[in-house]
């Protein structure tokens, strides 16, 4: 199974995220970065360009064989469905249609979410919230693996199974680590999307289904697109708990690699998130950054220094309640 990893815990510290006080920092210098906060007017044309394209590409593998389909479903499905999740993942800073209109936000994150195959848009928001109030949070920021996870999954072949399941982990570990009760939006999340699944499998059958829900998964499993999950927050260099990538996978993901400026600047849209590196360059380029997808999850199987537990965590004094 290879050699573990050196870390048997987390690291623990006990000063607040750095996002806070950069973010004040930055504005108090370049009040003109508020301007790029708001809407994107052109975040629903695209978003609803992809929507339309896997819809098409659902009637195109309906009469394929079964390996085609997978096929597909991996190269190409499976990377506009990670891409709508991201896309959703900026919806949910209400960057599609203003904070004026976040109903429209929450209705569109659903329409968005209909070629994932499964519901996700509610629950996403209700706990991405936590994690950039909380982050790093014990109990509080689900984004964290879990003691069991760091423990278990520590040796380079384990890793790898690991990153298979990821998707598997982001959905249970919510309900392990900071249960919530069910809401109403995510109850029409899953009416409305089983709705679509229903209707797809009456007109093309099994195998459109099998293209969609299959592509989610392996894409944000084991695929080089995935490995912004662990290039954003798994701590590569001590002391240092997010990381930005500027490589050119950011054209197909909404500028996630830019992930120390949204973080600073949650309210502004991806696509306006390079022009905030512009013009406060002194406080990112100095900033440890990762050059390649592909080599965060080659170092994270394989160096012995990463693994689960190479995140940090904080306590803070907020109850999950509040």
């Amino acid at each position: 199974m290879g050699k573990a990893v050196g870390r048997w815990d987390f690291e623990w510290v006990y000063n607040e995220q750095p996002h806070t006080w950069r973010r004040k920092e930055i504005l108090a210098k370049y009040p003109e970065i508020k301007s790029l906060m708001g809407h994107d007017p052109q975040l629903k044309w695209v978003v609803s360009g992809m929507v339309l394209t896997q819809l098409l590409a659902c009637y195109m593998v309906h009469e394929l064989s079964w390996k085609w389909v997978l096929f597909w479903a991996y190269a190409f499905g499976g990377c506009i469905n990670h891409s709508l999740t991201l896309a959703i993942h900026d919806i949910s800073h209400n960057v599609a249609f203003g904070t004026k209109k976040a109903r429209w936000n929450r209705w569109f994150a659903m329409f968005a979410n209909l070629p994932i195959g499964l519901p996700y848009s509610a629950s996403f928001k209700k706990y991405h919230i936590d994690h950039h109030r909380y982050l790093g949070g014990d109990g509080l920021d689900v984004d964290i693996p879990t003691d069991l996870e760091g423990w278990f999954f520590c040796t380079p072949a384990r890793k790898v199974l690991w990153l298979f399941l990821q998707p598997l982990f982001y959905a249970l570990r919510p309900l392990i680590v900071n249960p919530k009760p069910v809401t109403r939006l995510e109850m029409l999340n899953a009416v409305v999307q089983f709705v679509v699944d229903i209707i797809i499998y009456y007109f093309w059958g099994l195998k459109p289904i099998v293209y969609l829900i299959a592509g989610s998964i392996l894409c944000m499993g084991l695929h080089p697109i995935s490995g912004h999950f662990i290039a954003e927050h798994y701590m590569f260099m001590k002391g240092h708990e997010t990381y930005s990538y500027y490589g050119p996978l950011n054209l197909i993901t909404f500028n996630v690699g830019y992930h120390m400026e949204h973080h600073d600047f949650p309210s502004i849209p991806g696509s306006k998130l390079p022009e905030v590196k512009r013009i406060a360059a002194e406080y990112y380029d100095s900033l440890p950054q990762h050059t390649s997808w592909m080599r965060v999850l080659w170092d994270f199987v394989f160096d012995d220094t990463i693994g689960p537990y190479a995140r940090i965590k904080r306590q803070y004094k907020l109850g999950k309640k509040e």
